[in-house]
């Protein structure tokens, strides 16, 4: 009775195993290459002993939970394919068993062809020593076996590759290294010399200079006392004072124009503009010192000023002048 009821709940697992195997792979793969295998597994090693030493009822449960836990083939020592090899070996003509462990076989493969691709050895040697356990015959062997060789002998290929390219690393570093160290004394050789020529030449400098001071010296000492120059004539007095700077008699300055914009929100301000008067009364430069706020009322302040006239003066004169802007004016 319990070996039909355990054959009909793994006939209900079945189709469970097929719909979450696939997604299953990745993560079961994870688990097991975390603990990989210290020794190459074999077919007669591929069930752990502690599996082994387990009743047959306890091995049933321990399968189902497996089943329902995704563990089909990982982690090592607590999958489903474990319990149910161990099973097998204690019932060998249990149906059910087997039926199982061949639904399981194709995830099992492709755990194993995944931990060749991602050169996970360890476990992929687990993966196919599983396999060969349920069917030593299985299709799919011999390709497993080639491809674990084939990737272990790349890998190692490539570890000595590596190695060899870390040792001329050093070896370029050091070369590095002391073609740095020469530069840096040649520098130095170079800087020290530069130093000593530096020197030379400014004392050679200073000995010329006191040279020509010594015979300097020597030329006064041997010219004649100079006579003593007549008194210059005193200054003629200060003319008058320069006139002020000439006022400006405005002739006409007429207001400027208030900006529309500025008049309907009430705006108020006010503009500094510095002049320049010419000759003749006109404008010939003008320009914005201060405005508040500005760029409001700057164009119209220099467009009224454009226009002023004063009377004519003699020079040019630049002065300034405050324009304001009130709404209520």
């Amino acid at each position: 009775m319990l070996d039909l009821t355990q054959g009909r709940m793994a006939r209900r697992i079945a189709p469970v195993i097929l719909l979450v195997g696939l997604a299953a792979c990745s993560k079961q793969e994870d688990k097991a290459g975390a603990t990989p295998a210290a020794t190459v597994p074999t077919p007669a090693t591929a069930v752990s002993p502690q599996v082994q030493s387990m009743a047959a009822e306890q091995l049933r449960e321990s399968a189902t939970k497996a089943l329902q836990d995704n563990r089909m083939y990982a982690p090592a020592g607590d999958n489903a394919v474990e319990y149910y090899l161990a099973l097998r070996e204690k019932q060998p003509q249990d149906a059910t068993v087997n039926s199982t462990l061949t639904d399981l076989l194709p995830y099992t493969l492709i755990a194993a062809e995944q931990g060749i691709n991602r050169e996970e050895f360890p476990e992929a040697q687990r993966l196919i020593a599983l396999i060969e356990k349920v069917d030593p015959q299985a299709p799919a062997l011999p390709r497993l076996k080639s491809g674990l060789e084939t990737g272990m002998k790349t890998a190692a290929n490539r570890s000595e590759q590596d190695a060899e390219q870390a040792k001329k690393q050093v070896e370029d570093k050091a070369k590095q290294a002391a073609e740095q160290k020469r530069l840096a004394e040649q520098q130095s050789r170079e800087a020290a010399a530069a130093q000593q020529i530096a020197a030379q030449q400014e004392a050679a400098r200073q000995q010329t200079a006191e040279a020509e001071r010594q015979a300097a010296a020597r030329r006064q000492a041997e010219a004649p006392a100079p006579t003593p120059a007549a008194p210059r004539p005193a200054p003629a007095a200060a003319g008058a004072a320069a006139p002020a700077a000439q006022s400006l008699r405005p002739i006409s300055t007429p207001a400027p124009r208030y900006p529309a914009e500025a008049l309907r929100s009430g705006t108020s301000g006010e503009v500094l503009v510095e002049l320049t008067v010419g000759t003749d009364g006109s404008i010939t430069a003008s320009r914005v010192l201060r405005a508040n706020p500005p760029r409001v009322f700057d164009r119209e302040a220099l467009n009224a000023v454009k226009h002023w006239r004063f009377e004519p003066v003699a020079a040019p004169v630049t002065t300034r002048r405050t324009l304001s802007f009130n709404p209520g004016d």
